[in-house]
């Protein structure tokens, strides 16, 4: 069995956005962290793998090359293979470009019964919660979203999925693909052991040839141009100034209050 979970490094969004002159983020300008949820759909699978001796944990991620760094952090951690696509016809994709770009590499990976696909609900850099399903839907493959809880017992896996109002229990076959929430778990530290074997895992970057065989893969197909949304502008927000704190429940800070609304034509 395998589980291939997919991985994005994203901006730190308590840095400051750097953009470039079309629009899209300067990923190489910016501070990068693994995406949240991508980490607790890593740390399911991981969780599977203890439990079975016959399941090999792989991590995907589309990005430019420092992008190796988060890699062999998912490596340190326990997973067994790593596998980056990067290539500038890839750059500036939208969710749609991004998720076939993703699918031909899982494709090329090869996804046989038994095998899931792991993702995160979404990126806290687009927050489109779109790549996941779109994945699935290009692959072929059922899919089950808002994970909670994960059970994989006789090669069979029965997904606790979250709902606005409950939780729904489902039985799906695989091969298939789940996006994972936070409340699913809780990530594992990089182990010291897993710090020195890192390197010795195998590792694979594919550039834009590597993947030119799948027929999606085209330069009118992928990266910004193909990708149909288009991003107006990309900014950090103003910074709100500081508020004013009034103590006190007498009448005179009801009038202090009332005249500093009234100063701001609030009421």
């Amino acid at each position: 069995m395998k589980i291939i979970v997919c991985v994005k490094q994203v901006p730190d969004t308590s840095g400051v956005v750097a953009v470039k002159e079309d629009g899209t983020m300067d990923r190489a300008a910016m501070s990068t962290i693994s995406n949240p949820d991508d980490m607790n759909a890593l740390e399911a699978a991981l969780q599977i793998k203890d439990a079975n001796k016959d399941v090999k944990v792989l991590v995907l991620s589309m990005g430019p090359p420092p992008t190796e760094s988060m890699l062999r952090e998912c490596l340190a951690m326990g997973a067994d293979e790593a596998y980056l696509v990067s290539s500038r016809e890839f750059g500036g994709a939208d969710s749609y470009a991004t998720s076939s770009t993703l699918a031909a590499a899982i494709r090329k990976i090869g996804v046989e019964k038994g095998d899931v696909v792991m993702c995160g609900r979404q990126a806290i850099d687009g927050d489109t919660a779109q790549v996941g399903p779109q994945i699935a839907e290009k692959l072929d493959l059922p899919q089950v979203t808002y994970v909670t809880g994960i059970d994989y017992s006789n090669g069979k896996l029965t997904i606790r999925r979250e709902l606005e109002d409950g939780f729904m229990t489902i039985e799906v076959e695989t091969p298939c693909v789940l996006t994972c929430i936070k409340e699913l778990n809780e990530p594992r530290y990089m182990s010291v052991s897993g710090i020195m074997e890192c390197y010795s895992k195998p590792y694979q970057v594919w550039d834009f040839n590597a993947l030119s065989d799948d027929p999606t893969i085209k330069v009118e197909l992928v990266g910004l141009k193909g990708s149909p949304t288009q991003v107006y502008k990309s900014f950090s927000p103003p910074v709100k100034g500081a508020g004013t704190m009034l103590e006190g429940a007498d009448k005179a800070t009801c009038e202090q209050l009332i005249s500093i609304l009234g100063d701001k034509h609030i009421i």
